[in-house]
Order: structure tokens, then sequence, then C-alpha cells
């Protein structure tokens, strides 16, 4: 790990290439998975204020979740994350046709925000993933999340020649700011003439 800014960042996101591919993937990291995606509690705000922007955009299965358990939940490690129906998909999703990939899931919140319709966009967990943030002795740790379901982002990553740290530039900008973000490209530079990427 290289440390940014008080930031602990793993080489993995220097090193892997990465671009999601919803044309083959579909939006799977969505709708699988054991647990919903962590959130803190300004995010539950804006979680429960979009619902009247999304509602009607959910499937009747998540609906009902959330009119029963709400929009958060905590997970086996106490952490709050979104809630999920059939335990995996997370409540937010919708399906829609894009770009020619028939029935991707995406999320709903994501999706008024392109489209003007909310002020926020997502939690920034999603907007991070396959970058997960852990805390270490008070300080936030980037590391890289791999799984079979994302095989065909690294794939066109790889083709693309797209390092993870600049496909998620924007997430990574508006969680550590822009400073941080220039300084991490910096130290990309840095291991590349080192020989580590």
């Amino acid at each position: 790990m290289v440390e940014i800014l008080g930031v602990l960042v793993s080489l993995d996101i220097f090193q892997e290439m990465f671009c999601c591919d919803l044309s083959q993937c579909h939006g799977i990291c969505c709708v699988e998975g054991d647990a919903g995606a962590p959130v803190d509690m300004e995010e539950v705000e804006y979680l429960e204020e979009s619902l009247d922007v999304v509602w009607e955009d959910l499937n009747a299965a998540a609906q009902a979740e959330i009119d029963k358990n709400g929009v958060v939940y905590p997970d086996i490690d106490g952490d709050l994350v979104t809630s999920i129906v059939r335990g995996k998909d997370c409540v937010f999703v919708k399906y829609a046709d894009l770009d020619g990939a028939p029935n991707c899931a995406l999320c709903a919140i994501d999706s008024a925000f392109r489209a003007g319709k909310f002020h926020w966009q997502k939690p920034i967990s999603c907007a991070l993933y396959p970058i997960r943030v852990k805390m270490i002795g008070g300080a936030p740790a980037l590391n890289y999340h791999k799984w079979d379901v994302c095989k065909p982002a690294r794939e066109l990553g790889r083709k693309l020649h797209l390092p993870l740290y600049q496909f998620l530039k924007e997430p990574l900008i508006r969680r550590f700011g822009q400073e941080w973000y220039d300084e991490c490209c910096k130290v990309a530079e840095e291991l590349k003439k080192a020989g580590y990427l």
C-alpha cells in the first residue's frame, strides 16, 4: 500500500485495468451478493428523500421491503447497508434497456440524478465500486474487491488500458477531493517510473 494525503491505497488500484461493461454484466453487482451497499447516516437521509422521486421505478417486492423494514439495515458487522430483496437485490434497482443491453439492473437514484430529477447521485460505496473503503487505525484504506462477475470489466479495462483509479476518477474526487486525486495521479506516475506499473 501507499499513503496519499492520509489515505492508504492498495497498489491494485493503480495496477488493475477496469471499465464497467453493462452490455456484458447487465449491472449484476446491484443484484448479487449477501448484503446491500454500505452507507453512512447522511446517505440514509438522501435514500429516504429519494423515495418520492424513484418509488414508481422500484418493483413491488422492493417497495414492500422498504415499507416493512426501511431503506437500510445493519449487516453482520453492524454496518448500515441498503435494504435488499430476496437476500440479494438492492431495493433501489430498476431494470431498463441500456445501449443495446436488455434488462440491465440500474440504480433508480442514479438514473433520477442523471435525468435532473434528484440532487444526489447514489451512495459513494456504489459509485466507488469495485473499490471498497475500510478504516485502518483511523485512516481510510482503499482496496480493490475482485469479483468474478466483473470479468467483462477487467477485459474491457485491459482493452482500453484504463487503470481503475482513472476509471473511478469522478467518484474518487467526490469522496476525497480534487487535490487528493491530483496527488494520486502523481503517485501513479512515480510508481510507473519505479517499475511497479
